[in-house]
């Protein structure tokens, strides 16, 4: 059993004021692990003002400083990356080669990235027309975390925040407290100055609503999900602080008859069922091209079946559960709805699989003959089902596309590279995916519409944590 009660703030671990605590539970087992105790407005106050008291400084640090305190926080980050792991697997479930190979290798490889985008950027250069541009850190930010990729968006925010010189109060969600606890330890381990990083734990409505509401601090960063992105906004709305989100997703993935269709399927639906489908950017409506829709419909159920489910100790390339009894719910209705609205049931459907009674695990399910205005087409489900939806014309690919409140990624097969480059051009999504190839760390990464405002990731993502100053140049 590991207890989580102690917060770091001002560069030591101290009591919280908040009493009320929660299980830290293991979704495999559905057995308790441990307990994290919650914050309240107080913890908020005390991480707030250590974290603009150490701005003073930090905030004028030069990059050099900044820079060699994070290469240590590197070395640190790639000792303890097996710890990482460990604890992410424990904590929501990822079977532990995601976990090693994605999951906590993502904390480094953000880490790398962001320090080539802290060579390249100029923090004060002359403007053509002779005037001098400064960026500036923004001062206090404050950073809310998922459960989801728990290490991948401490990274995407920690990080650049600090390189920036910025002081930063961190909320991770307080369902995967284990990762955000080894992340805080590696900050200290790294010796940033106190009061630098703070780490509070606790809930959206009290901690997150705080946090957000804070008159001394100057950004708010988020990710999670579009209700709770707009409550964020609303709570910052009253000291026009500046707010970045990175919300849900309903990605398509559209199959051209030219594709290589076994390898596009295929590989479509394990994208999908990754991380058990929860993922904000999965891509979780196939839309194939009439001509191979039977046959791509046969292949994505070949792949869905062969789909296994397992232990998440165990390596191997498995799903494991669901995080949580909560979201195995939400996904239980979801499929349910998918056969009341009249889509196909093809792969999978209600229950758990035979031999997993204990966690919270879900059947890989594939739905095909959907429509686009079903439920199971519009709403992000968070799990590992894949809707299928025919198309008849390049047009109307897109237009099904974008016909989502979403805009996060997009995917696309074809072997025609006119057509990948006319069609990634209409697709109004912050990332393109073709022929199965992703974009690498130090891509910004984000989304259009519902999916939120700015980028994280690389020299956009660090572009976001500065502020533009401008002086013209001095004269006597």
């Amino acid at each position: 059993m590991t207890d989580i009660n102690r917060f770091y703030i001002d560069g030591a671990w101290i009591t919280p004021c908040g009493t009320q605590t929660m299980p830290i539970l293991n979704p495999a087992t559905n057995s308790r692990i441990g307990t994290v105790t919650l914050g309240n407005a107080a913890d908020v106050d005390r991480a707030v003002a250590a974290a603009k008291a150490a701005f003073e400084t930090w905030g004028f640090a030069p990059k050099p400083e900044r820079r060699a305190y994070l290469l240590r926080l590197l070395e640190i980050s790639v000792a303890r990356e097996e710890e990482m792991a460990q604890a992410i697997t424990a904590e929501m479930g990822a079977p532990i080669s995601l976990s090693r190979e994605q999951q906590a290798a993502s904390g480094t490889g953000h880490l790398r990235a962001f320090l080539y985008a802290l060579d390249a950027i100029k923090e004060e250069e002359t403007l053509p027309n002779g005037d001098i541009l400064s960026h500036e850190p923004i001062g206090v930010c404050g950073l809310i975390t998922p459960w989801n990729w728990p290490v991948n968006q401490i990274a995407l925010k920690v990080i650049p925040a600090l390189a920036a010189g910025n002081t930063c109060v961190l909320k991770p969600s307080e369902h995967t407290p284990l990762s955000a606890h080894l992340y805080a330890e590696m900050i200290h381990e790294a010796g940033f100055p106190k009061g630098v990083f703070n780490l509070v734990f606790g809930d959206g409505p009290t901690v997150g609503a705080a946090l957000s509401r804070h008159p001394d601090v100057a950004m708010m960063s988020f990710t999670g999900s579009t209700r709770a992105g707009i409550s964020v906004t609303k709570n910052a709305a009253d000291s026009v602080k500046r707010v970045a989100l990175e919300l849900g997703g309903k990605s398509p993935n559209i199959i051209f008859a030219d594709a290589d269709l076994e390898a596009r399927v295929s590989e479509g639906v394990l994208e999908c069922f990754a991380n058990t489908g929860q993922s904000c950017n999965a891509p979780t409506r196939m839309l194939v091209e009439r001509s191979v829709y039977d046959r791509a419909v046969e292949l994505a159920a070949q792949a869905a079946r062969a789909q296994a489910v397992g232990d998440p100790l165990e390596e191997g390339n498995h799903i494991g559960p669901l995080f949580d009894q909560i979201q195995y719910e939400r996904v239980q209705r979801m499929i349910q709805k998918g056969i009341e609205e009249g889509a196909r049931l093809v792969v999978g459907g209600l229950g758990k699989p035979q031999g997993f009674e204990a966690g919270w695990y879900v059947k890989p399910t594939l739905f095909a003959d959907v429509r686009n205005d079903m439920s199971i087409a519009q709403e992000e489900i968070f799990g590992p089902v894949l809707v299928m939806i025919p198309f008849d014309s390049e047009e109307e690919a897109i237009a099904i596309a974008n016909d989502t409140p979403y805009g996060l990624d997009a995917y696309l097969a074809t072997n025609n590279a006119a057509r990948a480059a006319r069609v990634a051009r209409r697709l109004r999504a912050g990332g393109i995916h073709i022929n199965g190839r992703a974009t690498d760390y130090g891509s910004p990464f984000g989304g259009f519409k519902q999916s939120g405002n700015g980028r994280e990731g690389g020299a956009y993502g660090l572009a976001e944590f500065y502020e533009v100053k401008v002086r013209p140049p001095f004269q006597p």
